[in-house]
């Protein structure tokens, strides 16, 4: 059964849940930034974060049914809209990026909740699913709302993720730090031990993905030509269509590969 929305809002309002929004926001900045010239869905609870993403072109937070709906943004016009999860109403390939937070482990069918998921991403769309880790020290503490529903690993992630027809990108994990509030203080210092010594105690877990790409073959005897290409743009994926064809984003590219950096401090989901 899903939580409700009051007992999401009161998690988050409280220490504990301010933590999970600071580790979890720390992920997110580092994966897609302020998402820039993006339209963005977070779908389940994803309210706490989507005001990260001040670069966004629009955001709108889909509730499900189960669960409840509050007004977001409250200092602005609403962008909230109650939703079955298993049609979602939206045009097909209209976000850019989708979060996913207390939404996939409390569906009552995860697969259909991310099909539809998969059918409203955009082309060159990336998806993030944050999910309670099976074996994670939150996911057994019926205190917290990730003591609730179904915590997945990754290898049941990947799966999931492959089933409705798109590819893992690459996958990381968070909130070492134990759910009691005597350890919150410590909770910098906890964070980097387990991430190096513990990984299997890990609270959450983070899964980026995006659509299966394919590269051209190169024909026998064609000759090549090299040309400057332009600077990929996700969001403009649409816009650009008209124009001409889409250029294929290789599957390991993302904002932070391009930079240099590791996918929020994530790995690649290729073995």
């Amino acid at each position: 059964m899903r939580r409700s929305i009051d007992e999401l809002r009161s998690f988050y309002g409280d220490p504990k849940g301010a933590l999970v929004r600071r580790i979890l926001a720390a992920q997110l900045a580092d994966a897609w930034g302020t998402a820039d010239n993006c339209d963005v869905l977070g779908l389940g609870y994803a309210t706490p974060w989507l005001g990260c993403f001040s670069g966004a072109r629009r955001v709108i937070a889909a509730m499900p049914g189960g669960q409840g709906a509050e007004p977001w943004v409250t200092a602005n016009r609403n962008r909230t809209v109650l939703v079955d999860d298993r049609a979602l109403p939206f045009a097909a390939g209209l976000f850019d990026r989708i979060l996913l937070v207390h939404a996939l482990e409390e569906a009552d069918d995860p697969q259909a909740l991310l099909n539809e998921a998969s059918r409203l991403l955009s082309p060159s769309g990336r998806l993030i699913i944050v999910s309670a880790a099976r074996g994670g020290l939150w996911a057994r503490n019926e205190a917290t709302p990730f003591g609730h529903g179904r915590p997945f690993s990754r290898r049941q992630m990947e799966g999931l993720i492959r089933s409705s027809g798109l590819e893992p990108r690459a996958w990381s994990q968070a909130l070492y730090v134990p759910p009691w509030r005597a350890m919150l203080p410590f909770s910098d210092g906890i964070e980097q031990v387990g991430r190096l010594l513990f990984p299997g105690t890990a609270g959450l877990l983070l899964m980026e993905a995006g659509r299966l790409t394919y590269a051209r073959p190169k024909l026998r005897g064609a000759r090549s030509v090299i040309a400057p290409v332009p600077a990929l743009n996700p969001a403009s994926t649409r816009a650009s269509s008209a124009q001409g064809p889409a250029l294929s984003v290789p599957a390991t590219t993302s904002d932070l590969a391009q930079s240099g950096k590791p996918l929020y401090v994530g790995q690649s989901c290729t073995d």
